[in-house]
């Protein structure tokens, strides 16, 4: 005789209708916030750069003048041609000098020099059209022994670092980034020996450190680095 607990014949219960409109708004939550939130804030950040450059621009020159209508980004647009422009004059021999003279002035001012110095150097890490970045995706252990952190390499320890530090091996600096704020985290002097180098990209890398684990780069096989399907396949 069949036991009705234990029978796997027994049709089971189906989901309720909230219970499905529940899991379908959920699903429909997850593809439209992250598009929704992405379009907000663009076009949140465009209406900030319109309202602190339009009213900068001579009345003759706004669009809204001739088409009777308030254009959402002119003011994007006026600060793209304004930078260009500034960018070109700041690469000639006068805008070079003008340039050394202001910064200059700056280094005479206390206050005014950490200030515009912190904001300049952040700029030319963020902004700055070189190959400087990181090279390696890595696992290093951190905090203590025996727990791994992902960390990015940067460079080799060179100059005072290099031989203050009473390791034989080669030291390589590493930055160790927080969760879920990578721009932050712990410049690290790790010896060559006690790095292990990831296949994964930095990118990837990233992407893991953001979602706390949650984002894997191959999301078929974890296991595996992004492309390892891909290659196997052909």
């Amino acid at each position: 005789m069949n036991n009705p607990l234990t029978d796997d014949s027994a049709p089971k219960k189906r989901p309720s209708v909230l219970a499905r409109l529940r899991a379908n708004f959920l699903t429909g939550l997850v593809v439209i916030a992250p598009i929704g939130l992405t379009f907000w804030l663009i076009w949140a950040v465009v209406g900030w750069v319109d309202a602190f450059v339009l009213p900068l621009v001579p009345n003759r020159f706004r669009p809204e003048q001739y088409i009777g209508i308030n254009l959402r980004g002119v003011g994007v647009i006026f600060f793209l041609i304004f930078t260009i422009i500034i960018g070109y004059l700041a690469k000639g021999l006068i805008g070079r000098s003008l340039l050394r003279f202001a910064e200059g002035l700056v280094d005479r001012m206390p206050v005014v020099r950490s200030v515009y110095n912190g904001l300049k150097q952040i700029a030319e890490t963020v902004f700055a059209q070189t190959e400087t970045s990181f090279d390696k995706a890595c696992l290093v252990e951190y905090p203590r022994r025996g727990i791994w952190s992902i960390a990015f390499i940067s460079t080799t320890a060179r100059g005072e670092i290099d031989e203050t530090i009473p390791v034989g091996d080669r030291k390589l600096s590493v930055f160790l980034p927080t969760t879920p704020n990578p721009t932050s985290g712990f410049l690290l002097f790790v010896p060559e020996s006690d790095v292990i180098e990831l296949d994964m990209t930095v990118e990837d890398a990233a992407k893991l450190v953001i979602s706390a684990g949650l984002v894997y780069p191959n999301r078929k096989d974890p296991t595996q680095p992004a492309d390892a399907l891909p290659r196997a396949a052909e």
